[in-house]
């Protein structure tokens, strides 16, 4: 069961949900669960869980919705840690490091938005490095030419239309948003 709250003129609402605590503690380990837990009416004890969203879908598919999202925060850490070097700070001074961070997470940011905006289809479930071996290092002759910089590549590289395609796709988005 749970409660539901909304403050009158805010956007957002806050969740309650407490499930009844069905595993025995063991001996010598009582009131040291992982988890809030709270004790009602004739001994009943339950898990606490909290939500606080500014979605506007009923409280009991936001909850399912909720659940369904587990292990994506994990696999996003994993990406900024070991694709973007976010595991690895550059010094031990907290400005430059948090410089760095911010960096990482944009360059996060801007991956996700390429894979969706840009990119599409087989390419969103695709990690940075699977990315990079094959769209960025590309061979190519970069070339000067009547003040303008060209990107020269072999036209029977497999990867050749994937960037035209994704070239097109990005000029597009400077006119408007994806329809």
């Amino acid at each position: 069961s749970w409660v539901g709250h909304s403050k009158k003129g805010a956007d957002y609402r806050y969740l309650a949900i407490r499930e009844p605590l069905v595993q025995l503690e063991f001996s010598g380990m009582e009131g040291q669960l992982p988890f809030p837990a709270m004790e009602f009416s004739k001994g009943a004890r339950y898990k606490v869980f909290g939500l606080v969203t500014n979605r506007t879908i009923p409280g009991e598919e936001l909850i399912r919705w909720h659940r369904g999202r587990c292990g994506k925060a994990e696999e996003a850490h994993s990406v900024m840690k070991g694709d973007l070097a976010g595991g690895r700070f550059p010094s031990g001074r907290f400005g430059e490091n948090a410089a760095w961070w911010v960096i990482m997470v944009i360059a996060f940011n801007l991956n996700s938005a390429m894979k969706r905006l840009v990119l599409g289809g087989q390419w969103l479930g695709k990690r940075l490095k699977a990315i990079r071996f094959c769209l960025i290092d590309v061979a190519g002759r970069v070339m000067e030419r009547s003040r303008q910089l060209i990107v020269r590549l072999a036209g029977s590289h497999r990867s050749t239309q994937i960037l035209f395609d994704a070239r097109r796709r990005i000029a597009a988005l400077a006119h408007g948003p994806p329809g």
